[in-house]
């Protein structure tokens, strides 16, 4: 098939790969015809001007990756990408020549790699030559770059992570240059790796996942396949590159079950061990038809998602409650247990779920605030429902505020409920309900808000010091009864933590005195067992390497009588 083009100037590549003999003609008959798309996106005037500055020194400027991807996609839904983030790959110009032709200024930190930045107007752009990476050692280094001004579009497009992020757009003719059929993968929602090098970066298989979660894509199955033969490679990663890839996921992602499902795919849940651990896991049909638990965790993470853009929340808050909602039952793993009759339970699975849950955010690179923000959310997920027609009391509230620990960092209590809302709602069609009391929560929340004492004891020790209650263990475990009265509406400030000591001093030291007593009791009890198992431990390592010398000494026997 051929078409006709209008003139270009010499030595400017057109529907296919750059031609550096090509003469200005009047035609030009093209081997490839590409797509025209005209204003697949709005171009702000530097990007216009960066463009026909390369353009003019006798260049073929391509916007490329993710702002053709995401031009693509808005079309799909209607409307156009105002994009002030694009990278550009220009073709028939040497390095000299595209760093003579750059206006604004220019950095040439990435010259060794073919890659110049220049800013215009305080927006940045990055402009390459056509490259080929080649894997040389460890990490995002350990690569050999060649350029290549006149490099055929399949050879520079194949750098890239995945298909859909190689294309090229010429914002002149409406050309979308897309050798590796790109477009099509992108409308059928299909992650495929561009070529051979795709394995040359192990964390593009992370990249896969969050794609999946943000454009609603699965793994291609050759795809899937090389990703879990580079299973191995996760422990080259570091963790801030991980984070990234997850932070952009649960930031960005609406379809988080498909994410979850390319993980497993790729082979790469393994290195997570508390979400692979709830795989095959099976939960009770009533409450939760939709089958095992990883498939209630990705139901629940895309309902997160949606409830985060309907309260509008931020970034930090939308992050924290899709990863909450995609761990919040990581301990049915631990505790889910089916009996005799086929029932199935898992009780005290928001206990047992906070340590893999905490071994997961380790494990993705979460910043300290996330944890202390989701493991409290994990560990009182099942409170929300009293059981018995019991009414929601200012005292239940004020307990959860206190073991939500919003005032030492924890989450809220809007926080809270909105996770209980993803749990509720991440369930399969025909799931049994029961009351939604949640409501009654808040309500009461914002009943009690005004009261200074929430979260915070209003005992301190120097109240302690003037009854004259000796500094020491026993003071912690006073605090602690405090905080119960506290809860329990006895007082609501100092004055009245002051009183409430004096009127009941002798009861709570009897009360402080016996707890104390039993917490040290389990803790000899506790330090005990772990003596024990040491000392254990300790002799079978000890037999064990008797029983290996005792082995080298017949081997070397034996090989002096032979």
């Amino acid at each position: 098939m051929t078409t006709q083009q209008a003139r270009q100037p010499k030595g400017i590549p057109v529907g296919g790969q750059f031609a550096s003999d090509a003469h200005s003609e009047v035609a030009l008959t093209l081997r490839q015809p590409w797509d025209i798309i005209p204003n697949l996106l709005e171009l702000t005037p530097e990007t216009e001007q960066v463009l026909e500055a390369l353009r003019t020194a006798g260049g073929r400027p391509l916007i490329v990756g993710g702002a053709v991807r995401d031009g693509l996609l808005s079309r799909t839904r209607g409307g156009t990408v105002d994009s002030l983030d694009v990278d550009i790959e220009v073709y028939g110009l040497s390095k000299e020549e595209v760093r003579n032709a750059l206006p604004g200024d220019v950095n040439e930190f990435g010259l060794e790699f073919g890659v110049f930045n220049t800013s215009l107007n305080g927006q940045d752009f990055d402009v390459a030559l056509p490259r080929q990476d080649n894997k040389t050692g460890e990490g995002h280094r350990g690569f050999v770059v060649d350029t290549d001004p006149n490099m055929p579009f399949e050879t520079a497009f194949a750098r890239r992570d995945f298909t859909m992020n190689a294309m090229g757009w010429d914002s002149e003719t409406g050309e979308l240059v897309d050798p590796l059929g790109g477009r099509a993968d992108l409308e059928a929602g299909i992650l495929r790796h561009p070529g051979e090098h795709f394995s040359e970066d192990p964390l593009r298989v992370l990249r896969a996942m969050q794609f999946a979660g943000r454009f609603n894509m699965e793994l291609a199955p050759e795809t899937a396949e090389l990703c879990r033969e580079m299973a191995p490679a996760f422990h080259q990663l570091h963790k801030d590159g991980i984070w990234k890839q997850f932070r952009k996921l649960s930031t960005e992602g609406t379809h988080i079950s498909r994410a979850l499902n390319a993980l497993h795919a790729s082979g790469w849940e393994q290195h997570f061990p508390g979400l692979a651990a709830t795989r095959g896991v099976p939960q009770d049909p009533i409450w939760h038809p939709e089958g095992e638990v990883i498939v209630h965790l990705g139901l629940a993470g895309d309902q997160a998602a949606a409830i985060a853009r309907r309260e509008g929340l931020d970034e930090d808050e939308t992050s924290m409650l899709v990863l909450a909602a995609i761990t919040h039952d990581f301990g049915k793993a631990h505790s889910t247990k089916v009996k005799g009759d086929g029932t199935i339970t898992s009780g005290g699975h928001h206990e047992t779920g906070v340590a893999p849950a905490r071994d997961f955010l380790e494990r993705i690179g979460a910043p300290g605030r996330f944890h202390e923000k989701i493991l409290p959310l994990i560990r009182e997920h099942m409170c929300h429902t009293p059981g018995g027609g019991v009414e929601i009391s200012p005292s239940a509230v004020r307990r959860l505020l206190r073991r939500l620990d919003h005032a030492g960092g924890g989450p809220t209590l809007k926080q809270w409920s909105l996770l209980v809302e993803a749990d509720k709602a991440g369930r399969g069609e025909g799931a049994r309900h029961t009351r939604n009391y949640v409501p009654d929560w808040l309500a009461v929340a914002d009943r009690i808000g005004n009261e200074k004492a929430i979260g915070r004891a209003m005992l301190k020790g120097h109240h302690l010091a003037d009854a004259g209650v000796p500094r020491g263990k026993l003071w912690a475990v006073i605090v602690g009864l405090s905080e119960e009265a506290q809860d329990d509406g006895a007082f609501s400030d100092e004055d009245g933590a002051r009183d409430w000591l004096a009127a009941y001093e002798e009861a709570v030291m009897k009360e402080a005195r016996r707890r104390l007593q039993k917490l040290e009791a389990a803790q000899a009890k506790r330090s005990a067992e772990i003596a024990a198992a040491t000392k254990a431990r300790a002799a079978i390592q000890k037999a064990e390497a008797r029983a290996l010398r005792a082995a080298k000494r017949e081997a070397e026997q034996a090989a002096v009588a032979s």
